[in-house]
């Protein structure tokens, strides 16, 4: 390992816990119904469909011409790339069975393909006697072009051509745009992580970390070791983080971090700072989006590197509001006026969804709601593009719940507590989304991290009839899309022998690779700009150009969840006041002078 990547440095009161629905995520686990899904498959989707392809074919020409002579090299390539593909060993006598040719000449043409660079092997036993065989990154270059190829041909030769090519094959010039290159499938490390007992990780249960779960045997083949990812809901992994970090010695080598966590995390100790432990620049932080990565920042110093980054954003029924001849949207009290017209509970329709179950759900909701309405929670100084979240550790900050802005995010949330399902007040991160899945409201306030739930379900009433926006915005506000999303960090107590090896899985896990590896198996999170513009990945959802282009026009915030220390805290006490409000027990007033006091009482806490 090269010392650059390793430079040795010496050595609560958590929120309610979430609710979740049986069909939620349970120990980790997707809902039923989108594990029968195709959100979640177990390999690249285009090579599969190449290598099956030719296979097929190739049966079909032995079994119909006679005589006939086997191609050991195409045999031996198909077998290494499936077998890369479903995470399967490949060996040298396997590679030669396949061959289709006798022994002796199978193990000539491997020596062939391997001298021109199409197979690297990696020793499996110290002594090197033993190895396995990988695909190059030249010869998964040259499958994923000839994927996209073969699609062509078969779609000029068996279906009708189009005269008019679709924008998402071609466009003129698209070719010449930075970033626009096919982003190769994932490499395996030249040497397998030597980490005792595999490398462990502690996720959050959603979508993204469990297509990288679904994916875990293909990742253990790239990395050379096994994998164990334990997944909790979002109050259960802060807990669960915070737990591990009073002990003597972490039990895990990477954790999830929630964006918000990050200030609290680095204050008390549970994380560390990525420069004390490798070469920053291997992550090439430009190719991440812009507050996406400053939000894994604390003082100025990266602490994690983005694994999702994903924007919260209005999900409309495009077909809903065409035939309605209502505009998309773009402003709260567009809102308000859409929702009333769909609202129509004796059909069982309803205007909107969104989080208003007590607690965490809740509390993110009115602090995105305030930012909707032009302000922070807290007093952040104002900068181009919104405010100032990065001098958070210099404290000193004013809670903002005493104010007339945050007094109209307040009304905002009561009027839109009309034109919402029954069960509103206990809908969270999925149950919102459900119901717009199956055609009951006309709007959700939604990540997209969750939109597979639709976009990938056919069976849906919102399958092909989304359509995506950035928050709606008050009369002083502007469009935003709060970023959400987790950052994979190393702990702070995790043992020094570990430390080099992990920084390896971190970085191949958050590489472009990686990256467009998830998004191809049901991820609709890109935390970096040359996954969003590769042409491959465009075509899976509008999502992810619509993210780039939101972040070219500093759409995308991560001040609207400002990650000072205690946010959790506050977190809990938005979503337990405000709560009340919703349920009519206080007045918006009275609940927002208690969030007041209260935060105020908690900035004054030393952080322990």
């Amino acid at each position: 390992m090269s010392d650059s990547r390793h430079k040795p440095t010496p050595k609560i009161t958590s929120g309610p816990m979430q609710s979740y629905s049986s069909q939620t995520f349970q120990n980790g686990q997707l809902p039923q119904a989108a594990a029968e899904s195709s959100i979640l498959v177990t390999a690249n989707p285009e090579l599969l469909q190449t290598t099956r392809f030719l296979e097929d074919v190739m049966v079909e020409i032995d079994n119909t011409i006679d005589p006939n002579t086997p191609n050991p090299h195409l045999n031996m390539l198909l077998h290494l790339v499936q077998g890369h593909c479903d995470g399967r060993i490949v060996s040298p006598s396997s590679m030669v069975a396949a061959s289709g040719v006798p022994y002796a000449t199978g193990m000539r043409r491997l020596a062939e393909i391997q001298a021109a660079g199409l197979v690297e092997q990696r020793a499996r036993t110290k002594s090197g006697k033993t190895f396995s065989l990988h695909p190059s990154p030249k010869l998964l270059q040259s499958f994923t072009q000839l994927a996209e190829r073969i699609e062509r041909i078969a779609r000029n030769s068996f279906g009708a051509a189009d005269p008019h090519p679709s924008q998402d094959d071609y466009y003129f010039g698209g070719s010449y745009q930075p970033g626009q290159a096919n982003i190769p499938p994932p490499r395996v490390l030249p040497e397998p992580l030597k980490l005792s007992g595999g490398l462990r990780i502690l996720v959050h249960g959603d979508p993204t970390f469990m297509v990288m779960e679904n994916l875990k045997r293909q990742f253990e083949q790239i990395i050379g070791t096994d994998i164990s990812q334990r997944a909790f809901s979002i109050d259960r992994l802060r807990e669960e983080a915070l737990r591990n970090a009073a002990r003597a010695q972490s039990r895990y080598d990477l954790i999830a971090v929630d964006l918000p966590w990050v200030g609290e995390f680095v204050e008390k100790g549970v994380i560390r700072a990525l420069p004390e432990i490798m070469d920053v620049d291997r992550l090439d932080p430009g190719d991440f989006h812009t507050a996406g990565w400053q939000a894994a920042h604390w003082n100025g110093v990266p602490y994690g590197v983005p694994s999702q980054t994903t924007p919260e954003m209005m999900f409309y029924r495009k077909d809903w509001f065409a035939a309605g001849g209502l505009e998309p949207p773009s402003t709260t009290d567009a809102v308000l006026k859409a929702a009333k017209h769909f609202h129509e509970p004796l059909k069982g329709r309803y205007g909107v969804a969104w989080n208003a179950a007590r607690g965490t759900a809740l509390g993110h909701t009115f602090m995105m709601t305030c930012a909707d309405f032009g302000q922070p929670i807290f007093d952040l100084p104002k900068i181009a593009g919104g405010f100032d979240a990065s001098r958070l550790s210099k404290g000193g900050l004013r809670p903002m719940f005493d104010t007339d802005k945050a007094r109209d995010a307040a009304d905002y949330l009561m009027e839109l507590l009309q034109y919402s399902p029954p069960d509103i007040l206990s809908m969270s991160w999925y149950e919102r989304v459900r119901p717009f899945a199956e055609g009951k409201v006309a709007m959700a306030y939604g990540y997209t991290l969750l939109a597979p739930y639709f976009e990938l379900d056919s069976t849906c009433q919102a399958y092909g009839n989304t359509g995506y926006l950035p928050h709606p915005h008050g009369p002083e506000g502007v469009p935003i899309a709060p970023v959400g999303g987790y950052v994979l960090c190393v702990p702070a107590n995790l043992s020094e022998d570990r430390i080099d090896e992990t920084v390896e899985a971190l970085v191949s896990f958050t590489s472009p690779a990686a990256q467009k590896l998830y998004a191809q198996n049901g991820s609709r999170t890109a935390p970096r700009y040359s996954v969003g513009s590769d042409p491959s990945v465009r075509r899976l959802s509008p999502i992810f150009e619509m993210v780039d282009q939101m972040s070219w026009r500093d759409e995308l915030q991560y001040w609207p969840r400002p990650p000072v220390p205690e946010i959790s805290e506050v977190i809990a006490i938005c979503g337990t006041e405000l709560h009340d409000m919703l349920r009519g027990l206080v007045s918006p007033a009275e609940a927002l002078k208690r969030v007041q006091a209260n935060t105020e009482q908690i900035l004054n806490k030393p952080v322990t």
